[in-house]
């Protein structure tokens, strides 16, 4: 419920008062916002009243907010580009039904993106926003209302929708291991690449194959696709998911260095906040991917 309206400022007040805050004078307020320097002035005059407390210091030659201005500021800066981001969101999509989908880079770039097509050809009427992250976020200070999440069930207060299991393979560029290894533990005589985001990778992974091994070190990246890259340049072994390493590899670009099958480490997920739950684009995007998985 909106509080009475006798709160609510007008956005011309609010806007005078985020750029005063963020330039530091009436003046560069003014040049910003491409008014007089006497209406900035005014703005903040009648924000005062209507709010009934000292926003700015006037016993300083320089305008200065008083803590309580440049606190109030600082909300009016994050509703204003909410509202900036809303207004953007509706004259990309008049007719409404929008989904902000934040992805993972890899995933997006090489699994969802060749299939975006076939949702967007059955629902037509939705435009899928995309950004990307590579660490769980707070979908409060986001404008992301889904996500995709790798790993396990620890992005708080969400729900989830699993997808497909991340199935991985070893690689590596062919100069580097003659012929694939058969032995897992003969991997750790040849420098191994790893992920910030998921730095045990490789403890599961020869965990899985009965390996014991800590602390295992070797060149961080913070992306699959530069990891790729570094693996493609022969500086060590990767684990990539299957759909980036079946591509290299059919390529000659990148070969196994392991003998054997691909082997799960953990689980790709579809993550949305509860208030999300009756949305109706995220409803359809939901099940889309079931049908893809």
């Amino acid at each position: 419920m909106l509080v009475s309206r006798r709160f609510l400022p007008t956005i011309p007040s609010l806007l005078a008062l985020e750029a005063v805050d963020r330039l530091g004078s009436a003046s560069a307020a003014a040049n910003d916002l491409a008014l007089t320097q006497s209406a900035v002035s005014h703005q903040l005059k009648q924000l005062e009243a209507q709010m009934g407390v000292d926003l700015i210091s006037r016993d300083q030659m320089r305008l200065q907010l008083t803590p309580a201005g440049a606190e109030f500021a600082q909300e009016a800066r994050y509703l204003l580009e909410r509202l900036g981001r809303a207004s953007v969101k509706l004259r990309a999509n008049p007719t409404g039904g929008s989904l902000n989908l934040s992805i993972l880079p890899s995933f997006g770039l090489n699994w969802l993106a060749p299939r975006l097509k076939d949702f967007v050809r059955a629902h037509p009427e939705i435009t899928v926003n995309l950004q990307t992250h590579n660490l769980p976020f707070n979908f409060e200070a986001s404008q992301a209302q889904a996500a995709i999440h790798y790993g396990r069930r620890d992005w708080l207060d969400v729900n989830y929708l699993p997808l497909m299991p991340k199935h991985v393979l070893p690689v590596c560029a062919p100069a580097l291991i003659d012929t694939p290894a058969h032995h897992a533990k003969d991997l750790l005589q040849h420098p191994l690449l790893h992920l910030e985001t998921h730095p045990d990778s490789w403890e599961q992974w020869f965990g899985l194959h009965g390996v014991e091994t800590s602390k295992l070190e070797g060149m961080l990246f913070d992306q699959s696709s530069t990891m790729t890259q570094a693996a493609l340049h022969g500086l060590g072994i990767a684990l990539l998911p299957t759909f980036l390493a079946e591509d290299e590899i059919a390529q000659g670009r990148l070969c196994l260095a392991l003998q054997g099958p691909a082997v799960s480490l953990g689980e790709y997920f579809l993550v949305w906040p509860e208030k999300q739950a009756t949305n109706y684009p995220r409803i359809k995007f939901h099940e889309w991917l079931m049908t893809q998985t």
